[in-house]
């Protein structure tokens, strides 16, 4: 089956010219059965043109395949692209479990756009090689006030985050509140001081919100991300999705060994003191998900640095379909990597 996804016009600001292409790429790498995927122009309206065996098959499969291509950050509608030349809509179920207000009222400067933060999760949730279920939760290590968490959220994800800035989690938290209050959503939420063998290492935003008969998870540590194992403990988790600073480092308090083995404070020197402990974090076959600015670390450097924590990384065919102009100073690109799965009594056992 031939089909049409018509996509966000939103897109185009964000991506400029390489929106087409991104959109392409993730439905390459999200969408099961997708196939002869690319930008396509009918009428003068942009869509993106792809096959789909799925939607010819099962019901089961129909409905997996609906599912994903509803999740994509760009997607609007979809139609079949009929041989007689006329466009059939295709219905898609809304696969969010909150309204897109939730991730998209907060403004604030230096947040991330909300449909690349979809994407960015979309993409290393596809990566990943164990399956999610109600209990799957992703890690956002460089959690700011929280987009990358309420995306999860709204993903049908629990969440759990660390950030060094106290007042950004303390306006995700007010946010929140006021958010599920307002919603007159069942839920709880508080922020409590944290303290290890009679020290205090920082506080903790907890939230949680009855959904039916779903549940969803938020944890948020304020502390060193660099700490964040010592900060969850034996906690492991299905994803870890971050982007990370384009600039001057927020994420560590103090120096950090970087990429030329001396002290360094840029965004290289962060990653690199800071990725195996992420990648410590990732149950046997979950993902890293990372964007980041090209123009402070190469590629090729971070692929490296990756890799020396024991993760394989995803660099060939649509993976490398990611990288797009943000401004002059920031070229961001994206880069997924699986930690290795264990025998399959060990990653039952860690689920």
């Amino acid at each position: 089956m031939r089909l049409l996804m018509l996509t966000n016009p939103g897109a185009n600001r964000v991506y400029a010219a390489q929106a087409a292409t991104m959109a392409a790429a993730e439905l390459s790498v999200c969408a099961p059965g997708a196939t002869e995927v690319e930008p396509r122009t009918v009428a003068g309206v942009e869509y993106l043109g792809f096959s789909s065996e799925a939607l010819e098959g099962s019901e089961e499969e129909q409905a997996a395949a609906l599912h994903q291509i509803g999740r994509q950050s760009t997607f609007l509608a979809l139609f079949e692209d009929r041989t007689d030349g006329l466009l059939r809509p295709i219905e898609v179920a809304d696969p969010d479990y909150f309204e897109d207000d939730l991730v998209t009222i907060p403004k604030y400067p230096g947040k991330t756009n909300e449909q690349f933060t979809r994407l960015l999760l979309n993409v290393t949730l596809a990566a990943m090689e164990r399956p999610l279920d109600e209990r799957s939760t992703v890690l956002d290590p460089l959690a700011g006030r929280g987009t990358t968490l309420t995306t999860a959220w709204s993903a049908g994800l629990n969440a759990a985050g660390v950030e060094v800035d106290e007042k950004a989690v303390e306006q995700m938290a007010a946010f929140l509140k006021t958010y599920l209050r307002r919603g007159h959503f069942k839920h709880k939420a508080d922020t409590v001081p944290v303290r290890r063998e009679g020290k205090s290492i920082g506080r903790k935003f907890e939230a949680t919100v009855h959904l039916g008969e779903r549940d969803l998870t938020m944890g948020v540590f304020t502390g060193d991300t660099r700490s964040s194992a010592k900060l969850w403990g034996k906690k492991r988790f299905d994803a870890v999705v971050t982007d990370a600073p384009y600039g001057i480092v927020h994420g560590s308090r103090s120096d950090v060994v970087g990429t030329t083995g001396k002290r360094d404070r840029s965004p290289a020197g962060l990653l690199k003191g800071s990725v195996g402990v992420w990648a410590r974090q990732l149950k046997d076959g979950g993902a890293l998900g990372l964007s980041w600015n090209t123009h402070g670390l190469r590629r090729e450097d971070l692929v490296e640095i990756v890799e020396e924590a024991g993760l394989v990384v995803k660099d060939d065919g649509p993976w490398l379909g990611f990288s797009h102009r943000v401004d002059a100073s920031i070229q961001r690109d994206v880069l997924v990597a699986v930690k290795p799965a264990g025998d399959a009594s060990e990653a039952a056992a860690d689920h």
